[in-house]
């Protein structure tokens, strides 16, 4: 398929810049890719990325049929808070793992999405879904995936700006002597164990987590954390930090748990965005698992 986009002198520039600008469905890293392959032709010649646009060229881009993904679909049960043509908001259960990596091939909420959503359009030449933020395999909660580029490059604008409402519940080991403040420690790659994270104020990058004490619960202290970043493992690195580690996480936590959990008490209760197309704020919530919900209700005897 190909378009014609026809350049003015208010709109001229660079080759790459111009065309990302017009074509907004298009990232600029896809966009240089068809430029790499030649799918972009300035006047009928093909140029480079840099190449100066003085206004009144015509240029034509040619996007090649996105290809089929590896992933296979599968058909896995969604808890799906909301859906259109754009973008689908789901309720990720504990357990699951957003995307597939190495061990976690099959099973993953990219798995479920490729089955569920079989009318996908491409998204940088490939028919997936457009993960735009993971939340860990064993932090369950609300997580939105972009359906076409167009969604996934402007949810991706809003997060880069941390334009998002993201709301958590932490159950922590300990009763928190304050009853609110916000944690400013930057987050970086533990320095002797590669599969941890920790605050490191050399090589890490921005993390902020405001954090504000809901119940007091004999040793236990259940909190609500507003994240102004979005670090690996954010939450649960601050609160290891403040010396009250999330229960049940296996990473930052005690080796030994008082009970029987498959993971840390942690759930992505609220999530609050801009629609990617229309610009309505959208905001969801989740109810705790059940799971959480015992937890605390046995706490309060």
């Amino acid at each position: 398929m190909s378009q014609t986009v026809k350049i003015n002198a208010s709109n001229a520039g660079r080759l790459d810049m111009v065309l990302t600008a017009q074509m907004i469905e298009l990232s600029r890293s896809r966009v240089q890719q068809l430029i790499k392959d030649g799918l972009v032709l300035v006047e009928g010649a093909a140029q480079k990325a840099n190449f100066q646009l003085k206004g009144g060229e015509e240029i034509t881009v040619t996007l090649p049929k996105a290809i089929p993904t590896t992933t296979i679909a599968q058909e896995i049960p969604l808890d799906v808070r909301y859906e259109d043509d754009d973008i689908i908001v789901v309720n990720k259960q504990q357990g699951m793992v957003v995307h597939p990596s190495h061990g976690h091939s099959e099973g993953t909420l990219v798995n479920a999405l490729l089955h569920h959503c079989p009318n996908l359009s491409g998204i940088n030449g490939e028919i997936r879904p457009g993960i735009v933020h993971r939340i860990d395999k064993d932090t369950s909660g609300l997580l939105v995936a972009a359906l076409n580029d167009t969604a996934h490059r402007r949810l991706t604008e809003q997060w880069k700006k941390h334009d998002i409402k993201r709301v958590y519940y932490a159950l922590l080991n300990g009763e928190m002597a304050e009853p609110a403040g916000r944690i400013d420690a930057p987050i970086g790659r533990h320095q002797r164990q590669r599969l941890k994270m920790a605050v490191n104020t050399e090589n890490g990058r921005n993390a902020v987590t405001n954090y504000r004490v809901l119940e007091r619960l004999k040793g236990y202290s259940l909190v609500e954390c507003r994240l102004e970043t979005g670090r690996t493992h954010q939450i649960r690195v601050h609160m290891a930090y403040l010396g009250h580690p999330v229960v049940g996480d296996p990473l930052y936590g005690p080796r030994k748990c008082a009970f029987r959990l498959n993971g840390q008490a942690l759930h992505a209760a609220i999530l609050g965005f801009k629609h990617p197309l229309t610009e309505e704020y959208l905001e969801f919530n989740a109810e705790l698992p059940q799971y959480f919900d015992e937890l605390l209700k046995e706490l309060r005897k």
